[in-house]
């Protein structure tokens, strides 16, 4: 089935994806760019984290998942994990043509271009740390900046369980963060799309002095662009629906999330892949 020459709905669904709840990050910041717009959510909670997998097998999920939007009629994909966009994104594009795809990218560049110290830390998944695009985007703008590295080994596991500000969360985030600052970080850099929901602790931690980029608000921004040069961008004051959908098989699973993180209660739609 060719999934690209589906008929769409005018205005279409942007349709926005993550292994987890990490995404609503993302899915926070488009509301509030483009509240217009149609959305579907889907968390593939059946399968999180992504971040230790395989780059091939989180290719082939972020596949299934790709079919699965576009059959719902979304007419743009946001990639909303930063682990997927490293091991899929590129591939997404060349499957798909006509589709446009929006990914996260480490903001290494503007952490390289504003940090005044000349070292900034970035945390992130093992997968994305190996992708070719972080390795890409450290190699063409942080060449005059010492980036340091940390993975934050069962955070993602502590945001998807809700305990935010739980002692584990705090003693990984510690453990991180701490040998960064030794080192003189003003800037740190979040690489995954759960980690947004810990920056009351990343903040405590670090400091005030020390600048935490949440790239969100850019993906939103670039999904506005691609919108409105496809005519595809939703106008009016009326809030655009909203779908949540879950790999698992327990509605719950990401109803609770929705209320914790966004204050959102709303139905949960499941789908086993």
């Amino acid at each position: 089935m060719d999934f690209d020459n589906h008929a769409r709905p005018t205005p279409p669904p942007v349709g926005i994806f993550d292994s987890g709840v990490g995404g609503l990050s993302v899915l926070r910041a488009l509301r509030q760019q483009i509240p217009a717009q149609p959305l579907i959510y889907l968390a593939d909670q059946a399968r999180v984290p992504y971040g230790p997998r395989p780059l091939e097998e989180v290719r082939q999920f972020s596949d299934q998942i790709t079919r699965y939007l576009l059959d719902q009629g979304a007419g743009v994909i946001v990639v909303a994990c930063n682990t997927a966009s490293a091991a899929a994104l590129r591939w997404l594009r060349q499957r798909y043509p006509e589709t446009p795809f929006v990914g996260m990218e480490p903001a290494v560049k503007p952490a390289s271009e504003h940090t005044r110290s000349g070292v900034v830390g970035v945390l992130a998944t093992p997968a994305t740390f190996q992708g070719e695009l972080y390795a890409s985007v450290v190699e063409r703008f942080a060449q005059h900046t010492r980036v340091m590295e940390y993975t934050c080994p069962g955070l993602v596991e502590e945001i998807e369980a809700g305990r935010l500000n739980g002692e584990r969360a705090r003693q990984i985030l510690t453990a991180g963060l701490l040998p960064m600052l030794e080192a003189g970080i003003d800037t740190v850099v979040l690489g995954c799309t759960h980690y947004p929901f810990a920056i009351p602790i990343i903040q405590e931690i670090a400091g005030p002095h020390v600048r935490v980029i949440d790239p969100a608000p850019a993906v939103a921004r670039q999904t506005a662009r691609v919108l409105e040069s496809r005519g595809w961008l939703a106008a009016g004051d009326a809030l655009g629906s909203v779908r949540y959908i879950t790999t698992a098989p327990d509605p719950a699973t990401l109803q609770h999330p929705l209320r914790l993180l966004l204050g959102v209660d709303a139905p949960v739609e499941t789908v086993p892949f």
